[in-house]
This record gives C-alpha cells, structure tokens and sequence, in this order.
C-alpha cells in the first residue's frame, strides 16, 4: 500500500524503488560466533557449496529480513541447522511493534523529576518518570497511548525518540518540574549540562554500614547525606556494635530506626541527591553530650561532596581543612561507586498477527514460549519474557548489532525477533514446514518464497562477547539445563 516513485526510498526507509522492483535497504544481518580477531567483512561474499552448515557457527537474524505484514504468509526467513547435534528452527521476522516501548534506567544520585511526571522530546509528552531503583533513577518512554493515541505530533516526536535510544543513539529529554537529560545507552547521562561519573554505593545507612569500622578512632562523628536515609554512625547500629561513643548530634528529618532519618531536605541535584548546598542545614543544635573539638565528617554518598567540621567552644560547627587521615575513606567510597551509565531496555508486546507468520495456530507458539520450548532473541540478543499471558519481552539494546531497529510512519518501531526450537517442536506447533529452508541457502542469500523484494546483501557481525548463541537447544520446564 506504499506508493514509491522511481529511484526513491520509502516513508520508513527501509525500501525503495530500483527499477520497478521493491528494494530493501538494509542487509540482512548474520551473527556469526567467532573467537579469534579475523576481521568480518561487511557482506558476507562467500560462495557456500550447498554442504551441511552448523548453527553453531552462523545465526541469521531479523534484521534487515523484512516483515510478513499482513501477517497472513509465512515468515521470511525459516532456517534449519544442527546445533550440537540436535536439529533446530530459527523463524526470522521483523515485527511492527505499536504496542512497545523503552524502560530507561539512568545511573544518578541526582533528583531528575518526581515520580510521574511527564517526559518530553522535542516538547512533546512521550513518558513519565517512574520509581526510582537503588542509585538509578528509571523512566518509562513510549507505548501504544503515546504512539498512536495521542496527536500525530505526540507520535512522531515518540517514535523518533524510541529509534533513536534502540539504536543506542543520544537522545535530549526534559522532565516536567525536573532536569534536562542527554540519554545514550551505554554512555554515561548528563543532567543538566553535567556528565555523571559515578552511582552512589548505597544509600546513607547503607554507606554507614560499609565503613563504619574504617571511620573509628579517626573522627567522632560521621554523616552520610542521602536523599533517600541518611546515616548517622554513632546512632547506627553499625556504630553501637563497634561501640562508637554517641555525640549529643541532632538531625532534621523523620527518625526511622536509629541512626537512619528520611526526609532531610527536598530531592534536587545536590548533597547526595538533595537540594542541599550547605550540609549543615540539616543539624539542629547540638545536646550537651557534645564537646568542643568534636570532629565531624560529612560526606555523600558518592563522596562527590565532603566536608570536615570541629565543633567551637559554642558548640557550632567550623569547616576544617579535610584532614590527611580522613582522605582515604572518602576515596574508598568513589571507589566503590560504579561508573554511572544509561540503560535502555526496549520492551514490546510479541503479540498480534506476527506469529502467523510463525505457525497457522498462533496461540500454540504463544505456549511454546511460556513453556521453554521456543527461544525468543531481538537480533540475536537473549530477551526476558514476562510471565503471565502473551509473549510480552524486554531486551537491552546494547546487545543488539548496529541499526536493529527502523519504524513504519503508522508510526511504529520495526524490530528484529526470531524464534528458535528444534525441528521435532516446531513441526509439533503447526509450523510452516514447507517454507523451512537449510542455513547454507540462508547464508547464500536465498529467500523464503514468500517474499517479494530483493535483499540488499547480507551484513556479517561478530556475536556480542558475553551474551548466549542464541541457536544453542533449550529445555523443557522441568529439565535440568545441560551444561
């Protein structure tokens, strides 16, 4: 239902028009599972002499294979290969995804928004922000309301944004009452105009805890500033094991347990996560346990901010020079932060009339995923499959080849998903077995007979270090996994 003129690409870019003949633009992608250094050729130009070829060398993915819409005709690539013996099926396709999104988890001890608020590209509302994790904060991008149930403006700035952070490029997003984020996955976030190092080591008891015993003898009081709780050694329970002296120290906030208060100050880009500038403005006067020459360490909980205090002879604290003795520790707890990065996790309902393409009864791949009899990949990449209903999936977009993902102007992600099992399962699920062809026609650059359009070649990539082959056989619920 495209109409492309002579010579010209497609609305998605991912066709065009050479000579009256539909044209995919993108390659079709083959991992290939290599443990040397022999660099990969961009296309894969070998001549194949029809001979058996092992899955456990080569894995023909969705990308660049072109979709089955409408889904009423088999997959475009269906492959067979032995894999440790074993004979498997790998179903290729790109999906059209409207039902998807990105969940993104960025490394941060910064406040970026309050919860739900709205997230913007390009002005346009395309998520929210969600609950925070331990020293990240997460927010929800896309889905269906977004992409098509909103203005045609909201969709397009949605779907642009969505390919963009799924091909690991940065993205510019604002968050309503919050801060301004540059978001790359894999790459450290800027906030605000400032790159981030590093994410906290745990929250202010948590810090406590860690090195109370490396603080003893060397200050009287430590302070660990948290948005979240933040710790006081000599009330900690930490500090009562090891038999800390109590100070006379008090605190604004909300006392939980000893030594743990929440709610000092308000969230903000400051001391450990707070607005705070000055520290000291969580500290009420102290009680007349105090002393004058009492020393106190105040520190975040990334160590980005420290500060070292004596107490006067009026009982109020006077910054210090950091002492030698203290630098350690405040280094140990940098050291001990990890560098911060953005994650983008691409999330997508499998659902719809894509797994026509798959077998003629679509709900019996459905169980064959929720049983472990089928494996499902992006690109190649091992997903997480929700329990409960469907084939609802998450996969990190840094494990995917370069360029996986395109969009439809529906608008809609395009996104690589195969679906591997053996032989014996997928012929058992009512698989499309006359349109199974050997890997080394794949590999060849053969196509199903179900396709209309000619391949624009085929990519070699070197499968991601880490990351399982995805051609390897599965088990069965119950079956203990061979190892």
């Amino acid at each position: 239902m495209c109409y492309i003129a002579e010579g010209r690409a497609g609305a998605c870019d991912r066709y065009a028009n050479e000579g009256g003949d539909l044209v995919r633009l993108d390659p079709l992608t083959i991992l290939e599972n290599r443990e040397d250094d022999t660099p990969l050729v961009p296309f894969l130009d070998r001549d194949w002499d029809g001979a058996l070829v092992s899955g456990e060398d080569h894995f023909v993915t969705a990308i660049g294979s072109g979709t089955t819409y409408p889904d009423y005709k088999p997959a475009p690539f269906i492959v067979a290969a032995p894999v440790r013996g074993v004979d498997m099926i790998t179903v290729v396709t790109e999906g059209i995804f409207s039902y998807c999104g990105a969940k993104v988890k960025i490394d941060t001890d910064r406040h970026l928004g309050p919860e739900c608020a709205p997230v913007r590209a390009d002005g346009e509302v395309i998520g929210h922000v969600t609950t925070s994790e331990y020293g990240s904060q997460m927010l929800s991008l896309g889905g269906v309301e977004h992409l098509t149930g909103g203005s045609k403006k909201e969709g397009r700035a949605t779907c642009a944004a969505l390919l963009a952070l799924c091909n690991c490029e940065e993205v510019a997003l604002t968050i309503d009452g919050g801060a301004e984020i540059a978001v790359r996955a894999g790459a450290a976030p800027v906030v605000n105009g400032v790159r981030e190092e590093r994410m906290r080591v745990g929250c202010g008891s948590a810090t406590i805890g860690m090195f109370a015993a490396q603080w003893k003898g060397l200050v009287d009081e430590v302070v660990v500033v948290d948005d979240h709780i933040t710790g006081v050694v000599s009330e900690h329970q930490a500090g009562k094991v090891i038999d800390w002296a109590p100070t006379g120290i008090r605190i604004r906030g909300r006392r939980s347990t000893p030594g743990r208060y929440f709610q000092v100050a308000e969230p903000g880009t400051g001391w450990g996560g707070t607005n705070l500038t000055d520290p000291l403005a969580i500290l009420d006067p102290w009680r007349d346990a105090a002393w004058p020459g009492l020393s106190l360490l105040m520190v975040s909980t990334t160590g980005e901010n420290a500060a070292y205090y004596e107490l006067n002879d009026d009982l109020v604290p006077v910054q210090k020079e950091m002492p030698e003795r203290l630098l350690p520790s405040v280094a140990r707890i940098e050291e001990n932060c990890e560098p911060a990065l953005a994650s983008v996790l691409f999330m997508a309902g499998a659902g719809g009339s894509l797994r026509s393409g798959v077998t003629e009864n679509p709900v019996s791949l459905t169980r064959s995923v929720q049983s472990r009899l089928t494996r499902v990949t992006c690109g190649g990449a091992p997903v997480t499959i929700w329990p409960g209903g469907g084939i609802t999936l998450m996969a990190d977009v840094t494990q995917m080849p370069k360029d996986a993902f395109g969009y439809v102007p529906t608008p809609a992600l395009v996104a690589p998903i195969e679906f591997t099992m053996t032989a014996e399962d997928y012929a058992a699920l009512g698989g499309h077995m006359d349109y199974v062809m050997p890997l080394s026609e794949a590999l060849k650059g053969a196509t199903g007979r179900q396709l209309d359009h000619r391949l624009a070649g085929r990519r070699a990539e070197r499968a991601k270090d880490g990351t399982p082959w995805p051609a390897l056989p599965g088990t069965r619920r119950g079956e203990r996994a061979a190892q």
